[in-house]
C-alpha cells in the first residue's frame, strides 16, 4: 500500500510480508459490482498526509494460484469507512518521513478503482518498481555525495600533525573511494532512468542502481563519521544522522538481497 497525495513510490509492505510481494495477506473479495478489503499494511510513506491509497490484495485466496493472477491493486480514499491510520513510526533514520501503519476492516470500494485489471495487480506492482527504483537510487546519491562533501570540507580544516587530514594518505585514499562510489552509483542511476524514459524494460538497470546506490550510500556514510573521528560519533555533527539515514535504503523499495536476485536472473537470461 502507498500513502498518496501525488505519485509516490509502491510500498506493499506487511507485517508478514516485505520484499516477498507474493505473501501479501491483505485480501479483497468481489461482492456485486463492489469489492471489499480486509487486512493491514505497515511501513506506509506519507500515510498521515494521504488523501489516498494504492493497495495491494490479494483477490483469489487459492494459495497454490499463480502470482500474476492473484492479486489486484486498487486506489482506496483515505477517508473510506473501516480505513485507520496508525501512529507514526519512531525509525532510526529518515525521522521526517511520515511513516504508519493502515488497518483495512471491511473496506467497500467499487470496481472503477481497480488499478489495472482484476487479477493483475503482480504486474502493476513490479512495473511500479521499475520506476520507483531509480528514484531511491537518486535519493541514495544524494546521501552519498553529502556525506563525501561534508568529509572533504572537515578534512581540509582538521589538522593533526601539522598538517590538514587530507594530506595523509591514509584518509586521502578514503576520499578517492568515496569520490568513487558516488561517480559510479550515479552512473547506475542515470542508465536506469535513461532505458525508463526510452520506453524499455529497465527492470535489471533499475535493480543495479538502486543495489549500488544504496552501497554508496551507507559506506559513504560510515567513512565520513570515521573522518571525522570522535566528532563524528557527536550529534552537534552532521555525519551520524546520515549513516542513520543511509540504512533504509538497504532495506525499502526491494531489500540489497532481492535486488541480487533480480540482477542474477536478468542477467542469466543473456545465456540461455
Amino acid at each position: 500500500s502507498s500513502g498518496i497525495n501525488a505519485e509516490w513510490p509502491l510500498r506493499p509492505g506487511e507485517p508478514s510480508a516485505g520484499s516477498d510481494v507474493a505473501s501479501t495477506r491483505t485480501h479483497s473479495k468481489k461482492v456485486g459490482n463492489e469489492y471489499v478489503i480486509n487486512g493491514s499494511k505497515m511501513w506506509i510513506t506519507n500515510c498521515g498526509h494521504a488523501n489516498w491509497f494504492f493497495v495491494f490484495t490479494r483477490s483469489d485466496p487459492d494459495p497454490k494460484a499463480p502470482a500474476g493472477k492473484a492479486f489486484t491493486a486498487f486506489v482506496v480514499d483515505a477517508d473510506s469507512p473501516g480505513v485507520t491510520v496508525g501512529r507514526k513510526e519512531w525509525n532510526m533514520g529518515q525521522r521526517a518521513s511520515d511513516t504508519r501503519g493502515v488497518t483495512f476492516e471491511d473496506v467497500v470500494v467499487p470496481k472503477e478503482n481497480i488499478v489495472g485489471e482484476a487479477g493483475g495487480g503482480f504486474k502493476v506492482a513490479m512495473k511500479c518498481f521499475d520506476k520507483t527504483r531509480p528514484t531511491v537510487g537518486a535519493m541514495s546519491l544524494g546521501l552519498a555525495r553529502r556525506a563525501l562533501d561534508e568529509a572533504s570540507k572537515y578534512a581540509t580544516e582538521r589538522k593533526t600533525m601539522g598538517k590538514p587530514i587530507f594530506m595523509h594518505q591514509g584518509v586521502g585514499f578514503m576520499l578517492a573511494d568515496m569520490a568513487m562510489r558516488y561517480e559510479l552509483a550515479r552512473l547506475g542511476v542515470w542508465k536506469s532512468c535513461v532505458e525508463y524514459d526510452e520506453g524499455r524494460r529497465n527492470t535489471y538497470y533499475a535493480s543495479v542502481g538502486k543495489l549500488y546506490g544504496a552501497i554508496a550510500a551507507n559506506a559513504n556514510a560510515s567513512d565520513a563519521v570515521q573522518i571525522f573521528g570522535g566528532n563524528g560519533f557527536n550529534k552537534e555533527y552532521p555525519v551520524e544522522k546520515l549513516m542513520r539515514d543511509a540504512k533504509i535504503f538497504q532495506i525499502y523499495e526491494g531489500t540489497d538481497q532481492i535486488q541480487k536476485l533480480i540482477i542474477s536472473r536478468e542477467h542469466i537470461q543473456k545465456y540461455l
